[in-house]
């Protein structure tokens, strides 16, 4: 039987379907009635025909010039490139191509190491299956701890990480060094004078140390609130409201106070403490109400009275002046006939006695002796 084989192709020659060689390009003869058959792959890509074992096609010298056979060993991730150009990730060991027309090449990476070097660029990472490698990102103001098979191994500043899972569990975790809000709301409390109050409470914190925190706390936020919670109620128990009300920044000190003592239990350091709010209860409030608009009344009439006091002493005094200088009697009375002239639309007077006269009567004024 006659076989063309191209330029690009190459045959497989049995007998009997046991391997005999290989041939490239050109025209074949070969009688199925003694047992021959060919078969015809084109040399591109990864060997197809590999029902024959890849050791029994090697002894082939023409297969083999024409092949590139490539074992990745264990403890090694492979990267395929195709004539320099990165291609995909070997996810098998062992690999036989075409090397014609082709350049086919195997980068490989040792995993022994956890970390991730440089050597192994974004782009192979990117065709990296997820459940080899451990990526970490750690951002600004924030500590990431590494761990290999649960103990620890090193701190990581702000980036992004990556750690093979060959040779080590890897687990990790990224802590917020960053100051924090905690908000108490609602809180309610009973005063030394078994009054119910709610209050409000603001604190700001921050983790002190990473590793001692990442041993010892594992609910921080839940702790501090609890914390907190028994400070307030064990400092503003010890108050009575009126005092309370009137002391709430020496209250708010004492609560910060407290705090500060007891930072080291949780790994951190309270940066402040204060009371934000006191919600009194509606009959309470009334009460104080009603309180403060008593005394703001209080106040008005005490500034009244003592206003209508200064008023009064201050007409005595011009009295004796007037009653001491005559002169300045008239002019007071000149100054209030001007008054009265203003609001008068017509004055009628007579030509036997003086205008000031005339007038001074009209206004029943005293006459000078």
């Amino acid at each position: 039987m006659k076989y063309i084989i191209k330029d690009n192709q190459a045959g497989f020659v049995l007998k009997n379907g046991i391997f005999q060689k290989t041939v490239t390009a050109g025209t074949y003869h070969f009688s199925r009635t003694l047992g021959y058959q060919v078969e015809v792959e084109e040399m591109s890509g990864e060997v197809d025909y590999l029902e024959v074992p890849y050791q029994v096609l090697a002894k082939d010298p023409v297969f083999l010039e024409s092949t590139v056979h490539m074992e990745i060993p264990d403890g090694f991730a492979g990267f395929l490139y195709i004539n320099g150009k990165l291609v995909s990730f070997a996810n098998r060991k062992e690999y036989t191509f075409w090397n014609v027309f082709e350049k086919h090449e195997i980068k490989e990476v040792s995993m022994a190491e956890p970390e991730i070097g440089p050597d192994v660029t974004k782009q192979m990472i990117s065709i990296v299956p997820g459940n080899l490698y451990t990526a970490i990102s750690v951002g600004e103001g924030e500590i990431g701890l590494v761990y290999y098979d649960n103990v620890l191994q090193k701190q990581l500043s702000k980036g992004v990480y990556r750690f093979w899972n060959y040779a080590r569990n890897i687990s990790y975790q990224v802590v917020d060094m960053k100051q924090r809000a905690l908000d108490i709301v609602g809180q309610e409390i009973l005063t030394r004078d078994k009054i119910g109050i709610r209050m409000n409470v603001a604190c700001m914190f921050k983790i002190r140390d990473a590793i001692e925190f990442a041993a010892a706390i594992s609910d921080l936020k839940n702790q501090l609130y609890s914390a907190v919670q028994l400070a307030i109620r064990e400092i503003v128990g010890n108050y009575k409201l009126d005092e309370i009300l009137e002391k709430k920044e020496q209250v708010s000190r004492e609560i910060y106070a407290v705090l500060k003592e007891r930072e080291g239990m949780f790994c951190v350091e309270f940066l402040s403490a204060g009371i934000k709010d006191i919600i009194l209860p509606g009959e309470i409030r009334e009460i104080m109400n009603s309180v403060l608009v008593a005394e703001k009344t209080a106040q008005a009439n005490v500034i009244s009275r003592r206003e209508e006091v200064a008023s009064t002493r201050s007409l005595l005094n011009t009295a004796k002046l007037m009653e001491e200088n005559q002169t300045l009697y008239k002019l007071k009375e000149l100054e209030y006939l001007e008054r009265i002239c203003e609001k008068v639309g017509e004055i009628s007077v007579n030509g036997n006695v003086g205008i000031v006269e005339q007038l001074g009567k009209m206004m029943g004024a005293r006459q000078p002796a």
